[in-house]
């Protein structure tokens, strides 16, 4: 079961960084094309600051889908700083899903808290003392 989970997380993900860049690519044309500050802030600043963190995001989002898509495929649990990575991701869908709420409505909610559920669900399932059968020692008496 936990195989399924890590390959659905990361196309998920991948889709999720798509997503987040041709957001941010619109959002950047819309600030470049409106030709407005805001509270005195070079347009071109705000432009080049969407694109830069659509970039940024979506190389995030890649990142935490590779991790999840090695996971799955080596059916390993990821390592140290994967789970780190992993868990950084699961926390920023946590509270993004709840600023989303008022800001975008309950859709778009509802998509993060899934998100998030997959990369729990991947997290626990890949948790300590979840090796493969082939990568467990065996137990062999000791003679006293």
């Amino acid at each position: 079961m936990r195989r399924p989970v890590a390959i659905v997380t990361a196309l998920v993900l991948f889709g999720e960084a798509v997503g987040i860049v041709l957001i941010n690519a619109v959002l950047a044309t819309v600030a470049e094309n409106q030709n407005m500050s805001l509270a005195g802030l070079n347009p071109d600043a705000m432009s080049a600051g969407t694109w830069a963190m659509g970039g940024v995001s979506g190389l995030l989002l890649v990142l935490c889908g590779l991790i999840a898509l090695i996971a799955g495929i080596r059916d390993r649990a990821p390592g140290r700083v994967g789970r780190i990575v992993l868990i950084g991701c699961a926390v920023v869908h946590g509270v993004l899903g709840a600023v989303t709420v008022g800001l975008v409505g309950w859709a778009a909610f509802a998509f993060m808290m899934v998100v998030l559920a997959l990369l729990v669900l991947t997290l626990l399932s890949y948790g300590p003392g979840t090796r493969p059968q082939a990568q467990r020692p065996e137990l062999t008496p000791t003679a006293p």
